[in-house]
């Protein structure tokens, strides 16, 4: 399988110094270096970066999928930098507990999105990323992948575009996916899960399992803004879905076609809370449509709606279910 991060290399050391040499070697390898101007930058900042941080060695990093080799700041140095321009709508304490945080997120579609945008304001210290598919043409419309990204698993996907984005931010990858038997060893480190997988017994299943280990989950609709979250952290005995499937088991849901699913989507959605074209499409399905539609626009807006709920969780503020 592709190796879904960059390889950080120090400067100095025996091992490091001698992948560095032949990196440097393969004349298929793109070498960019940017640490003076980020040097620059970081020594700009208000207010003045601390001795330490400035003296912090620069790293390598090979991004084999890239064919590149870039030379950044150091973690401490590159961190501070990126995320300068958060403050103070993230405040340094608000991001350091956000970075204390494991967020896992099951199904990479949507779930692309939203761990980008988390990545983006530094509001996780760790992801766990699960999908067992692979991008394929009818994904981008809404998935912001391209064309060199079809036939890549998922998971995979985007993990190579948070680590183009932090090298330095650790990602774990599930390429196969959270089925029945790995949902508890999917949740054993995780602080937050974002669900956004298609099976409704996997969904119902890691409901069961966040409820038992009291880890809050939340999943985003892509139809009309809405975020559902469900606070299993402070409510231990909610019931999953808020009840509204009260009388199913996972094993009922399990192996469904995806018609077969509408009824039981609209009834955890809740019709009446759906835009009619949603609610129109879901009838539509195996006839005039293939699946639920989901729109580029609303998946990007799904993305910045949990990334605004755990901006809430970071301050400390309310975020009911």
């Amino acid at each position: 399988m592709p190796v879904p991060r960059g390889r950080g290399l120090t400067e100095g050391d025996g091992d490091d110094e001698a992948v560095l040499a032949a990196v440097r070697a393969d004349p298929a390898v793109a070498v960019r270096d940017g640490v003076a101007d980020q040097r620059g930058e970081l020594i700009a900042l208000q207010p003045t970066c601390p001795v330490e941080l400035l003296a912090e060695p620069p790293r390598w990093v090979y991004y084999p999928w890239r064919q590149a080799l870039v030379r950044l700041l150091g973690p401490a140095g590159f961190r501070r930098l990126r995320h300068d321009r958060n403050r103070n709508k993230l405040t340094d304490a608000e991001q350091q507990h956000a970075a204390a945080n494991t967020v896992g997120v099951v199904g990479l579609s949507v779930g692309h999105t939203i761990a980008h945008t988390l990545a983006l304001e530094g509001l996780c210290g760790r992801l766990v990323l699960a999908d067992f598919d692979e991008i394929a043409t009818s994904n981008l419309n809404r998935l912001p992948a391209d064309v060199f990204d079809l036939g890549v698993n998922k998971a995979v996907a985007t993990a190579r575009r948070l680590a183009e984005l932090d090298p330095y931010l650790p990602v774990d990858v599930w390429p196969h996916g959270v089925d029945a038997d790995a949902v508890d060893a999917f949740l054993a480190d995780v602080d937050v899960v974002i669900e956004e997988c298609d099976s409704l017994d996997i969904k119902l299943r890691l409901r069961d399992a966040a409820r038992h280990r009291r880890v809050p989950v939340l999943m985003e609709t892509s139809d009309r803004g809405l975020l559902d979250v469900e606070r299993f952290d402070t409510e231990p005995d909610r019931p999953a879905f808020h009840g509204l499937v009260a009388d199913l088991t996972a094993d009922d849901l399990a192996g469904l076609t995806t018609r077969a699913k509408a009824p039981y989507v609209l009834s955890i959605l809740e019709p009446g809370q759906l835009s009619a074209r949603m609610a129109g499409s879901m009838a539509e399905i195996d006839y005039t449509v293939t699946t639920w539609p989901q729109l580029g626009g609303e998946v990007a807006l799904g993305g910045a709606s949990v990334a605004a709920a755990l901006r809430r969780l970071a301050r400390g503020q309310a975020l009911p279910s």
